[in-house]
């Protein structure tokens, strides 16, 4: 979203009218009427993201990450789909008890073990923290541990790496396709049990969403933060664990494979290991900002969250250091350099322009970006009550390149993670396209919001800023 600073009543921005039209019903969250377009889509992603899925995972496993070979020898006649299913390790035990145990473990470090990071670590926000304000005028406390569960878990990772040797670092990979069915079982399990939640014990009947569409229902979410308990919440653990601590640990299971099939890590998988390392750490050590994001802010927890942090992330979001296992790349000096570059400069984007929001955003614009005083445009909105709030929307530093630079920072960090890889197979580039398609789509979804609060002031706003992502582009 553009950096602003709400005005001072908040609570009821989710209930606007757009300045200068009649009433309308809010834009806060997902819809509450389906077109027959969103759910076509519904349906689209319903029924082919688990097949993506098994697809992608399965090139690698059985045509050397290659994604025209299987249908090369199916239309040949070379292959029966029957005979691709057959080659496909199932579900077992072993997997079935790994997946348990980690999700145990993860649900622990969520809600049983306090944040001690943020009484040493200086510069880290932890503990308890409020989120923003949901539609139903909540405003919940969340326990922000993640720093800490990433710490605990990965030094348990390393300890047995390198003394008690419980288990082969090589076990996620060697374990990869069953543990697959497990992540799938979790994803639908918990995805249904909302649904389930929302009609008959939800956490807030007044922050629940029916559009009378099952299916959109199911997989857009009903309820905005399901809970059991006091802490356990539904939205802030998928989000962030199991999948994005996984994700780390996925990306050290791949490299030991590597190491045990050539006796080398490669340059390329170490710069794999490294940057996307970087973005899981900004993510956990920026927990409670991520309060504030348009996941936690804006989506109800349905398929699409569930389903989606269980199996989508863990396995499509990690495929560069998967492809880099059968295909191991070792980069020029020059070429790992400027990946290298290429990366570090699309997260300072990334992280430099969040920073100057929050900071606009904190001190209400008193204060300086680029070593001036912010410019920014005043908006206004106005209450369904008829009371009038004021916004500002800041149009200096990052903010006035373009109205979602943060995005673009963070597609460069994407190509980085992809170039590693590469120009051989297009599979482990299936993340840029996948990312762009993402941003660009929240951009446009971002934007409605806004122009539908804000009215002529948001025209305002994109007059002073055009473009949305690259200047003199898009």
């Amino acid at each position: 979203m553009a950096a602003f600073q709400e005005g001072k009543s908040e609570e009821s921005k989710h209930k606007s009218i757009p300045n200068g039209s009649g009433a309308s019903r809010g834009q806060w969250g997902r819809a509450w009427e389906v077109d027959w377009f969103s759910l076509a889509s519904v349906l689209f992603l319903l029924a082919f993201s688990p097949l993506i899925v098994y697809y992608f995972i399965m090139s690698c496993d059985q045509y050397q990450c290659s994604l025209m070979d299987p249908i090369i020898d199916v239309l040949t006649g070379n292959s029966h789909l029957s005979d691709i299913w057959n080659k496909t390790p199932s579900l077992n035990w072993k997997a079935a008890n790994m997946y348990i145990f980690w999700v145990t473990f993860q649900v622990m470090l969520f809600i049983l073990v306090p944040d001690f990071c943020h009484k040493f670590i200086p510069g880290y926000v932890g503990g308890v923290q409020e989120g923003a304000l949901t539609p139903a005028g909540t405003v919940n406390k969340y326990e922000i541990n993640g720093l800490q569960a990433w710490i605990i878990t990965h030094a348990l990772w390393f300890a047995n790496a390198y003394y008690f040797h419980w288990f082969s670092p090589t076990i996620i990979f060697d374990n990869w396709i069953p543990l697959l069915w497990c992540a799938n079982i979790l994803g639908y399990a918990v995805s249904t049990f909302a649904m389930i939640k929302s009609y008959f014990f939800p956490s807030n009947p007044n922050d629940c969403k029916f559009t009378g569409n099952l299916f959109y229902d199911y997989m857009m979410g009903i309820e905005f933060n399901p809970r059991i308990g006091k802490w356990f919440d539904f939205k802030l653990f998928f989000n962030g664990r199991p999948g994005i601590i996984a994700w780390t640990l996925i990306n050290h299971s791949y490299a030991a494979k590597q190491q045990e099939l050539y006796g080398q890590v490669t340059n390329s998988m170490i710069l794999v290991n490294v940057l996307q390392g970087i973005y899981v750490l900004d993510f956990f050590w920026n927990e409670a900002w991520y309060l504030k994001t348009i996941d936690i802010c804006h989506d109800h927890f349905g398929w699409y969250l569930g389903w989606g942090d269980c199996v989508w992330l863990p396995y499509l979001y990690t495929l560069q250091g998967l492809y880099l296992v059968y295909h191991p790349v070792q980069l020029s000096p020059a070429n790992a350099v400027g990946i290298l570059l290429l990366g570090l400069v699309g997260y300072y984007i990334f992280r430099m322009t969040n920073h100057q929001k929050d900071l606009f955003r904190r001190t209400d614009g008193n204060c300086k970006i680029w070593g001036k005083k912010p410019k920014y445009i005043e908006c206004s909105y106005t209450s369904v009550g008829g009371t009038k709030y004021y916004s500002k929307l800041m149009i200096s530093g990052f903010w006035g390149v373009a109205r979602h630079f943060n995005y673009t920072g963070d597609l460069m960090g994407s190509l980085a993670y992809c170039l590693t890889c590469g120009f051989e197979h297009i599979l482990p580039y299936f993340y840029i396209i996948y990312m762009t398609i993402l941003l660009t789509h929240r951009c446009i979804r971002d934007e409605h919001r806004c122009s539908s609060k804000y009215g002529k002031d948001w025209k305002h706003y994109t007059t002073a800023v055009p473009y949305r992502l690259v200047p003199g582009v898009f």
